[in-house]
């Protein structure tokens, strides 16, 4: 195994700039992995890395070798593609072994290593099928398996999961994680699922536009995140987000929104102005607020989806119509729509952001003002 480095990499096709002087390093044996938007540049990043693009600016380095300019097979990474880009002539165990029958391998050691491989993946009774007898897992072990049998310095991953339906996807997520742990195998991961990335990585890179927006452990990028971008694309659902005006009166500092205020400690860094609210759906409560600071929001039941161990609630908040939000509840609440009903949010769970989209640190906010209602 060995480090990953990215130096300044830049890749421009023509006028378009599709990765802007992205800097990264992964640690030998970390799982690292790439998530944004479609278009975001994480999947030409992963392909400057296995050299399959050519980089227009900067450098990259395995282990202690810049290889940059090397081939892509004298680069010593092993790639796992979306397609898996399996030979459909060939058997499994071909598939597997057709890297070290190029190295001219000997045919008992290539075999040795292909069951190896298979024995590891659980698919040792399917190397005689061609890949048009195996159903997509299959493949996709056999895809991972073929990577391991080269012993690479590193795995590369584009978004290999994206055809497996929700079961497999599932399981395969967790196979994929014990074998990178088990193999301690440098891993660089690209998909556009945070799932994936929440539940597979050491650390995510968040892109957006061909810039990296934010590094870092997955909780800490859902709790912390450095702006407005990064808090909306981690969560399932979204963070609810209300769009309002920061006020300042002396020491106070206030966020108004359609007909509701809510004050806020002293000591926000954040100057008067447009701003942003962010509500986590899972840290909304279907009941009022119980301590003082917490935010209270009388509401209606707008929409209901039961998913068994929990509930997702739409609802529209009593001043603020056309507003809805979200929120995940459990599935042993009765709710309906046309309900009437308080939900609260502790204070402790807001977010704000800045006129620019920039996460802004709240301290636990003092009392929420309904203007539909007396002040308390």
């Amino acid at each position: 195994m060995a480090k990953l480095i990215f130096e300044d990499v830049t890749k421009c096709f023509n006028d378009v700039v599709a990765v802007d002087r992205f800097n990264l390093t992964i640690a030998e044996g970390e799982f690292v992995a790439l998530v944004g938007p479609s278009g975001c540049g994480k999947t030409t990043s992963l392909r400057m890395l296995a050299g399959l693009e050519s980089i227009s600016s900067g450098a990259v380095h395995v282990g202690d070798k810049d290889v940059t300019r090397l081939a892509a097979r004298d680069r010593n990474l092993a790639m796992v593609f979306q397609s898996y880009a399996l030979y459909p002539h060939l058997t499994a165990a071909e598939n597997i072994g057709f890297s070290l029958t190029l190295k001219k391998m000997l045919k008992a050691e290539i075999a040795t290593r292909v069951h190896q491989a298979a024995n590891r993946m659980g698919i040792a009774h399917l190397l005689h099928r061609r890949p048009r007898e195996l159903s997509g897992g299959q493949r996709q072990r056999v895809a991972v398996a073929r990577c391991i049998v080269r012993e690479p310095a590193a795995f590369l991953f584009d978004e290999p999961l994206s055809n497996l339906d929700a079961k497999l996807r599932g399981t395969a997520r967790i196979e994929i994680t014990r074998l990178q742990k088990a193999l301690g195998i440098t891993t660089l991961y690209v998909t556009h699922d945070q799932v994936e990335a929440m539940t597979m990585a050491d650390r995510i890179v968040i892109m957006e536009g061909g810039r990296i927006r934010q590094i870092g452990a997955p909780m800490d990028l859902y709790h912390n995140p450095c702006d407005l971008f990064v808090a909306t694309f981690l969560g399932s659902p979204a963070m609810n987000v209300l769009t309002g005006t920061l006020g300042r009166d002396g020491h106070r500092v206030s966020f108004t929104t359609g007909g509701v205020t809510l004050q806020l400690l002293e000591g926000i860094d954040c100057p008067a102005g447009p701003a942003t609210l962010g509500l986590r759906p899972e840290r909304i409560r279907a009941e009022p607020a119980h301590a003082a600071g917490d935010l209270t929001l009388p509401a209606s039941v707008v929409h209901v989806e039961r998913l068994g161990a929990e509930t997702l609630v739409q609802f529209e908040v009593t001043g603020m119509p056309g507003l809805e939000l979200t929120a995940r509840l459990s599935g042993t609440l009765a709710l309906a729509r046309g309900d009437r009903r308080a939900f609260s949010v502790p204070a402790e769970a807001l977010y704000l952001f800045d006129a620019e989209g920039r996460s802004v640190p709240v301290r636990r906010a003092q009392r929420f003002i309904p203007a539909f209602s007396e002040a308390v």
